[in-house]
């Protein structure tokens, strides 16, 4: 089931997508946090988001951008700010459609059905993993966090992707390891340490300080 992200604070609006969509068996999220649309997003892992441009403390636009930061998932704006300029802009940030209010239902659901079939019958959405404002893109193995790239190498990759993915629960230095043998890399203690080491220095130097925490004796979390 395709799933459809709503960033629009007009509740009225946002319900009767939310409606029309789910009749056409998609899975609908209209986002409530408007101070970090990004958490939602990762959160819901969307095909498709339909975004307006005037939003709660920050525009559509930025959030359009912010998106383009992590995903290559299918925008489309609605907005009543129609003009040429908006609509340029927005497919400028890396919108893929614009869409005027007011619209017809009907129409809508076939541009969103539309890109749908365009976009997945190439291929499937790209994971996000969210955490403290983190997001870790599994498709080209990247961590943004404030808007900036974070480089990792292969091995901080695994050991971030196995951490992230189990946020809340140890994971233990044996099954790193582990990880990291299967990369066709020789793994001992003391390589696990270093790679542990060289990712927090990285995410420290980014402003996540204690994102990742040592349980002596076990291993490794984030919480």
């Amino acid at each position: 089931m395709y799933k459809l992200l709503i960033v629009e604070d007009d509740m009225g609006i946002a319900e009767a997508v939310e409606a029309q969509a789910q009749m056409w068996e998609l899975e609908t999220r209209a986002v409530k946090n408007f101070r970090d649309v990004m958490k939602e997003f990762a959160e819901f892992q969307p095909h498709l988001v339909l975004m307006d441009i005037s939003l709660p403390f920050f525009n559509g636009y930025h959030w359009c951008q912010e998106i383009r930061r992590v995903s290559k998932v299918p925008i489309i704006f609605i907005s009543s700010a129609s003009d040429n300029m908006n609509i340029v802009m927005a497919m400028d940030m890396g919108a893929d459609d614009f869409i005027s209010k007011p619209f017809d239902g009907n129409v809508l659901m076939a541009k969103i059905n539309a890109m749908l079939r365009r976009t997945y019958d190439f291929g499937g959405s790209v994971p996000v993993i969210e955490h403290r404002g983190a997001l870790l893109n599994t498709g080209d193995n990247s961590l943004t966090y404030g808007g900036e790239k974070i480089p990792l190498t292969k091995n901080e990759y695994r050991v971030l992707l196995a951490l992230m993915k189990s946020k809340g629960t140890v994971v233990s230095r044996e099954r790193l390891m582990e990880l990291l043998w299967e990369s066709d890399c020789f793994v001992d203690e003391n390589t696990l340490t270093v790679n542990v080491g060289r990712l927090r220095k990285k995410l420290d130097g980014a402003g996540l300080e204690g994102f990742i925490t040592t349980k002596f004796g076990v291993g490794y979390i984030v919480e």
